[in-house]
């Protein structure tokens, strides 16, 4: 079987990273390959890197057409069973594409839907318009959680054309040994500047006014002195919280590592892991918190709120304010928990679970399609698949 996955960039975002971990752990008998419409960064090399076929087409800008013919020749000529799409441009255009290259098997993975807003923008009228048409000419929609399901149904895309499948974490990628996770935070902590006994609060995300990492730095100036806030991520909201930290005097006890491919360890250099945004569709940051050993303070997480409360006992939902994380981050400060166990929440959602179940809805909806494996000569209606 061969797959063609269309993503819009892959610069190193939630989606894109999601992407590469899924192709890390897919079976060896399907082959993927990926198309970026723009912007091949550091996903991209860590594609290559894997041996992964990276396709560019060097779309310039959201309303270059000419990108249509080149997408609908290369998953022509390339002969695909499959093509599978990933955020709002690239259903867009891949949707349209497949069809016109003759494939009919069109799933397309719904990373970003919340309730008026998609990837962080508020969603028109004719957006809105503008997915539902892309949306009828694809096959399946895979939703990363009930949330985002929820936002589907509600847009009226019809119940048998969603699936859900939420994004996975690599929970082995996170777990160390007891000297190999001390070896890190001794490492990072000095290469950071934080004080080897400092009580560290963690972000991880792109820095954007939608993450609200304001809220852990208003609470920072209610914390002992010798707490610090270490942030992960790299965004345009950088110059506003290093001005908000100035005000607040509290700049020194600021640290922003800005991109990092060292995720997992950095972890280890933090106390507790905090994510205070407000409108999340999956929330992988909490679980890569818990699947690290940490304490979670968040304000949304649809992929725990799909679970029992006991499946994530060391994760607290709190109002996105400043007082109610001082006053947690307070208590957290006065007594650390150390090292936690790895709660059940990170085994439901482990890679590996989450690639096999993928890889079977690909045999299905390949196998759902009657004829010749050749894109050009199908003739079949879109594949009616169960709920998970």
């Amino acid at each position: 079987m061969k797959v063609l996955h269309v993503v819009t960039g892959l610069h190193a975002g939630g989606a894109e990273r999601q992407l590469a971990l899924l192709l890390r752990h897919l079976p060896k008998d399907q082959r993927h390959e990926v198309a970026t419409l723009t912007d091949p960064g550091t996903v991209a090399r860590e594609l290559r890197a894997d041996g992964v076929t990276v396709h560019h087409l060097g779309m310039r800008g959201n309303r270059d057409l000419g990108v249509l013919p080149r997408l609908t020749r290369l998953i022509r000529n390339g002969r695909y069973d499959l093509v599978h799409t990933h955020l709002y441009r690239a259903m867009l255009y891949g949707r349209l594409a497949a069809r016109l290259a003759g494939v009919r098997g069109v799933l397309a993975t719904e990373h970003s839907l919340q309730a008026g807003v998609i990837e962080g923008r508020p969603t028109s009228r004719g957006v809105k318009a503008l997915y539902l048409a892309a949306e009828r000419l694809g096959s399946t929609t895979l939703a990363v959680s009930g949330q985002v399901a929820a936002v589907l149904d509600a847009w009226g895309v019809p119940a048998h054309r969603v699936r859900r499948l939420p994004n996975g974490v690599d929970a082995a990628r996170y777990r160390f040994g007891p000297a190999e996770r001390a070896a890190h935070r001794a490492r990072l902590r000095a290469e950071l500047g934080l004080p080897a006994d400092a009580f560290v609060v963690g972000g991880v995300g792109r820095l954007v006014d939608g993450k609200r990492f304001h809220v852990p730095l208003a609470a920072l100036a209610a914390l002992p002195p010798a707490a610090r806030l270490l942030l992960v991520g790299e965004g345009p909201a950088r110059a506003a919280l290093t001005a908000r930290a100035q005000r607040l005097g509290v700049r020194d006890r600021l640290v922003l590592t800005g991109e990092r491919d060292d995720v997992p360890e950095l972890l280890t250099a933090m106390d507790v892991l905090v994510s205070p945004s407000r409108a999340e569709t999956f929330g992988l940051a909490a679980l890569e918190g818990l699947a690290a050993g940490l304490p979670v303070l968040h304000s949304a997480c649809p992929a725990l709120a799909d679970l029992p409360t006991a499946a994530a006992p060391h994760a607290r939902l709190l109002p996105s304010e400043p007082d109610h994380y001082a006053r947690e981050l307070t208590a957290l400060a006065a007594a650390p928990p150390g090292l936690l166990p790895v709660p059940p929440a990170v085994a439901h959602y482990d890679i590996t679970r989450i690639a096999a179940e993928l890889a079977a809805l690909y045999r299905e909806s390949a196998g759902a399609l009657p004829g010749p494996r050749h894109p050009a000569r199908r003739r079949t209606e879109p594949a009616r698949l169960p709920s998970l």
